[in-house]
């Protein structure tokens, strides 16, 4: 098999053929559509542990959706809408967020009324309607909830 001949360039520079350039551009290209994740998982709504319970959870009023003022006597709850994460006594900005698999991982600029914090948030994606909210180190503390209709 005949040897490629090396084509010296401008400044002694070594050119490759453009047929070599037009595989690596497709190579390129290739790994940059296959390495995106399948899916992201789209965390917005109205999330509960009981879902019989959704209309006394939250509450609607001008527009706005919160929480109830009796909603801890029902379970916990949150409302996750856009890059905000909303409960009874704090309020969260993600920062950071990051999927492995069915695990979703949140970094968040939490706020209550006397206190600002950086909390993780580790949640397993169990199924469209349903995340389990975990805890490092302490299983005995997961906490299943699920999206209001």
């Amino acid at each position: 098999m005949p040897k490629r001949p090396t084509i010296i360039g401008h400044a002694g520079k070594v050119v490759c053929p453009s047929g070599i350039k037009a595989l690596s551009f497709s190579a390129c290209i290739h790994c940059m559509l296959f390495s995106i994740p399948a899916y992201a998982f789209d965390l917005n709504g109205l999330w509960t542990t009981d879902t019989s319970v959704c209309d006394k959870m939250f509450v609607k009023t001008n527009g706005q959706i919160s929480m109830s003022k009796e909603s801890d006597l029902y379970g916990s709850g949150f409302i996750v809408d856009g890059n905000k994460i909303r409960g009874k006594i704090a309020s969260c900005d993600v920062k950071a967020r990051k999927q492995d698999g069915a695990i979703l991982n949140l970094v968040a600029v939490c706020s209550t009324d006397i206190a600002l914090s950086t909390m993780q948030l580790i949640f397993k994606i169990d199924d469209e309607n349903k995340v389990t909210r975990q805890f490092a180190g302490m299983p005995e503390m997961d906490t299943a909830y699920f999206r209001c209709p």
